[in-house]
């Protein structure tokens, strides 16, 4: 059924949207040789071309010999995601000819993959909604090709850079069980968070560690009860959670103004690749979409099926972390804090580690009454003072420089009152100056002069010196208006310095003018 076919109008559409991620694996070594891994944190700034052997290059006469932890890495990927662990597994070679591509074939695997039938839950605007994971195989990246030379001078023609081939990728693949960007935002965010927490991979999507590839189409309801189901198109390699969201909210637009003018529909050979131009904010097509037989899979003859027994699954499982989703629901039960806060603090796996380790230290301090108490405190430290201190200097939390011992201490010391609430964040810029972790956090507040006052003696003259300079203030607060003693205690923090408890010196002038 075509647009000039009917005169029958769109009654709605509903977007349709699978996902296919790729996972750059940040194993010491590639996925076939013993030569360094370009995702690797130790070699992201590596010259091209430099983690180069003659397997990488496909010289004649070599063989590929498996990366054992790579497996491992994908396994736990795969039990994250609630995946079945496939006990037998096998390479393919998956045929094209590309220039970045040395073997004209890249390792792969397709009908056996490591992990399948998983699922995770998500949170979306109303409720949680469940993501099937149709499968997570391995497989070697391919090289890159550039267009400029080193200092952006163009260079007529393609350079290629074969570092990244031959990295470890794990490609997991979705149910289409999208119907919004929104959700599949939602989705790719816990996704890299969980693969950062499980530290596979450290997750910089500027550098390509994980790449987005939403496959759209939209299903149009016609006023005379046709449903129809545009063509797919496979956004390739986007990078960034920006660009996931843009480019399929642009699709879903292309494709229903495409079927009004041409009423073209899913079928055989229609689907198609598209790019996503940053620039215009649009898709651009690329290629016809090939089909699976067009990659012409057959096992590889150089490598042997992986077997996973009892004993390596259960070794894999056991050293699990606790991830993203369990450990927000843990700092909401045990520790009270918002979802919203909970949310955040699992956000970066090392701002999560750092929390529990100082929370674990304060405890141990005997800093707070209970660990719920610490660890609601040290929460709000983090996302309150240390985060912004962060953003000043344009850095991540686990950037600044400080431990988990620095952080518990301030936490206690703010607890306990010996220092304000306003001198934090002056202690904060010392101790993040110059890091330096064997410094104690009270130590560094003593010699600043920040330990408050606990001179009884010297409140009480402070308070008398603050009731006497504001007369009125002081008959106000003492018939009864509260927001007066805001004025008294200002006079109070500046004859200290604002080194005494605000509340001490609510409660002192409240003794002072008979309201306590």
């Amino acid at each position: 059924m075509t647009a000039a076919h009917h005169n029958a109008t769109i009654v709605r559409t509903q977007l349709k949207i699978g996902l296919e991620i790729h996972v750059e694996l940040a194993t010491r070594t590639k996925m076939f040789t013993r030569v360094a891994n370009a995702a690797h944190p130790s070699n992201f700034d590596a010259e091209p071309n430099s983690l180069v052997d003659p397997v990488v290059a496909a010289l004649p006469g070599v063989l590929p010999v498996m990366n054992r932890r790579a497996v491992e890495m994908s396994i736990m990927v795969g039990l994250a995601l609630n995946c079945s662990i496939a006990r037998y597994s096998k390479w393919d070679r998956k045929n094209y000819y590309y220039p970045d591509l040395p073997k004209g074939y890249q390792i792969s695997q397709y009908d056996l993959p490591l992990c399948g039938d998983g699922a995770i839950d998500i949170p979306t605007a109303q409720e949680t909604k469940r993501i099937g994971i149709i499968r997570a195989h391995l497989e070697e990246d391919t090289g890159k090709l550039g267009h400029e030379l080193p200092g952006g001078r163009h260079y007529a023609g393609s350079l290629v850079d074969l570092n990244r081939a031959g990295t470890p990728l794990l490609e997991i693949v979705t149910a289409p069980d999208f119907d919004s960007a929104d959700d599949v935002v939602t989705f790719a965010r816990e996704l890299r968070n969980i693969c950062r927490f499980l530290g596979v991979t450290e997750g910089i999507m500027q550098k390509g560690h994980m790449r987005f590839e939403p496959n759209v189409n939209v299903i149009i309801e016609t006023s005379d009860g046709h449903h129809i189901a545009t063509p797919i198109v496979e956004v390739k390699n986007l990078n960034s959670f920006k660009a996931v969201k843009g480019a399929i909210e642009f699709e879903e637009r292309r494709q229903i103004d495409e079927w009004m003018k041409t009423g073209k529909v899913m079928g055989r050979g229609a689907k198609s690749t598209r790019g996503w131009d940053d620039v215009n904010l649009v898709t651009v097509l690329q290629r016809e979409k090939e089909d699976a037989h067009d990659y012409r899979y057959f096992p590889d003859p150089d490598l042997v099926p992986v077997v996973v027994d009892s004993s390596w699954l259960e070794s894999i499982r056991s050293g699990l972390p606790e991830l993203p989703i369990q450990r927000k629901r843990r700092y909401m039960e045990d520790y009270n804090l918002p979802p919203k806060d909970a949310q955040s603090l699992v956000e970066e796996r090392d701002v999560a580690f750092l929390l529990d380790e100082a929370t674990r230290l304060a405890v141990l301090a005997g800093g707070f009454a209970s660990e719920p108490d610490a660890g609601y405190a040290i929460g709000k430290l983090l996302l309150n003072n240390i985060s912004k201190r962060a953003n000043e200097l344009n850095r991540a939390i686990d950037e600044l420089g400080l431990s988990a011992r620095q952080v518990s201490e301030i936490a206690i010391i703010k607890e306990k009152g010996e220092i304000a609430a306003q001198q934090v964040d002056p202690l904060l810029v010392a101790l993040t100056e110059r890091p330096d972790q064997s410094v104690g956090a009270r130590e560094t507040a003593e010699r600043l002069g920040l330990i408050q006052v606990r001179d009884e003696g010297q409140l009480d003259a402070w308070c008398a010196a603050a009731i006497e300079a504001q007369p009125q203030a002081a008959a106000d607060l003492a018939a009864g208006k509260e927001a007066a003693i805001g004025r008294l205690v200002g006079h109070v923090m500046k004859l200290s310095g604002g080194k005494v408890d605000a509340k001490s010196v609510q409660q002192k002038l409240r003794e002072r003018v008979g309201r306590s």
